[in-house]
């Protein structure tokens, strides 16, 4: 009985002790994966994440930023109507493809088109836009692939604004070859998943559309449903996914870039190349289950914090010698849980701010930045970093807390003679002892 006891006792224990070291290990069944927090950037999990695959339709996140930027600056307007090219007729009239048929004796807003294009991955609507953009799809791709270099995406290759293979296209390819498609990693397309939802949040008001009809009334109209199927109402919903982009060519297989939000916490996910278009959803929910089973957004830091030995800094030809420096806002970031303690503070300083020995020069003003201070993790278990090395994002600026004011040429003087004198008598004390 008591050995029963006793092996009961010990398995509970390795067991408990397991769990609590380490995450469990996914098996995410795409060529590439990632999962991010939304908020900063932090990689959460990757896969294969620096491979270059062809994302198919996700590329059309792209063509939504670069139409939601011109919005915004008022270049154009939503209820702007726009004719529509032969190129752009044509392709909208292949219903092998994901389409709503487009006349080419009539005009649409711009509004009709992007919701096209965002829910129902409409190519001609896509193509549309694109030429309403830039006037052509090769110019506006030209703007595709420098937005992306802006960004920072470092594996990627953009060679029409739908991410169809170019032999879709009738001909009308002007970049690439004639079986080109688009291509990205998984970390590029999050990158700009990451970019979209910061910069332009409304996105979500639409792509978090389950089904609209288009040109609801008229001769043309057709029911849409979005292809992501993880939005709740759909046949893979997930509670708190609202958007975000499928994707699915032969080439690149099936894809998707979800984003689900719950409580203060959104994660940005991308699977790429799985086997079917279920397959993409189920692989999703994975990441989604792993990442809020094993991770939580905790306060790492809080205001006015001083990291222990870096409590002030010098200050040269101040009135007083050194200024107390602490962190401007709180830092709060997506951590795993039961690990807080792992994750500690690391002050680095701007080091333009200082002189080759280290120290401020007054005047000094209250609330100036002198540097940041990151979060580095010391637990077990692989820490995979940023979606962009160098970025703001999981950091907190350190500041000074009051001003210094520049002293006199009085006091900088008598401070010069003292330490000439200072100087002297140092040296006369080293002679001295050089004596005995």
């Amino acid at each position: 009985m008591l050995t029963l006891i006793f092996s009961f006792f010990t398995s509970s224990l390795l067991g408990f002790s397991n769990s609590a070291s380490a995450a469990p290990s996914l098996d995410v069944k795409a060529e590439a994966a990632i999962l991010v927090d939304a908020e900063t950037g932090k990689i959460l999990y990757q896969k294969n994440a620096d491979k270059l695959l062809p994302p198919a339709s996700m590329s059309k996140m792209m063509t939504e930023y670069l139409l939601l930027e011109a919005i915004n600056k008022k270049k154009i307007s939503w209820e702007q109507k726009t004719s529509i090219s032969e190129y752009a007729h044509k392709i909208s009239q292949n219903r092998t493809l994901s389409n709503v048929p487009l006349r080419i004796d009539d005009k649409y807003t711009v509004r009709e088109l992007y919701q096209a294009m965002a829910i129902y991955s409409a190519n001609g609507a896509t193509i549309a836009l694109a030429e309403l953009l830039a006037g052509s799809e090769g110019e506006f791709v030209e703007r595709m692939n420098a937005k992306a270099k802006e960004f920072g995406m470092k594996d990627y290759h953009f060679v029409n604004s739908t991410g169809l293979n170019n032999k879709d296209l009738f001909g009308n390819h002007s970049s690439g070859n004639e079986t080109d498609e688009n291509m990205m990693s998984a970390r590029a397309t999050a990158i700009l998943a990451f970019r979209l939802l910061s910069d332009h949040p409304e996105v979500l008001e639409t792509a978090s559309i389950p089904k609209m009809v288009f040109r609801e009334g008229s001769d043309d109209e057709i029911e849409m449903e979005n292809w992501n199927w993880m939005l709740p109402s759909l046949v893979k919903g997930y509670n708190g996914v609202d958007g975000l982009k499928t994707g699915s060519t032969d080439l690149a297989g099936n894809c998707f870039t979800g984003t689900i939000k719950k409580g203060d916490t959104r994660l940005i996910s991308v699977v790429m190349k799985t086997d079917s278009r279920l397959a993409r959803f189920d692989e999703t929910k994975k990441l989604f289950d792993f990442g809020f089973a094993n991770f939580e957004k905790e306060q790492i830091l809080p205001d006015n914090y001083q990291v222990k030995g870096n409590k002030t800094l010098p200050v040269l030809k101040g009135k007083e010698k050194e200024v107390k420096v602490a962190t401007k806002e709180p830092l709060s970031l997506v951590i795993k849980r039961g690990e807080k303690e792992n994750y500690k503070p690391k002050f680095v300083v701007d080091k333009k701010k200082m002189t080759k020995d280290g120290e401020l020069t007054a005047p000094v003003k209250k609330g100036e930045v002198v540097g940041h201070i990151n979060v580095e993790y010391t637990g077990q278990g692989e820490d995979y970093g940023y979606l962009l090395d160098g970025d703001t994002k999981g950091k907190t600026e350190v500041v000074t807390t009051k001003s210094v004011e520049k002293a006199n040429w009085f006091v900088l003087a008598l401070r010069g003679v003292g330490g000439f004198f200072g100087g002297l008598w140092s040296g006369a004390v080293d002679m001295v002892k050089g004596w005995f």
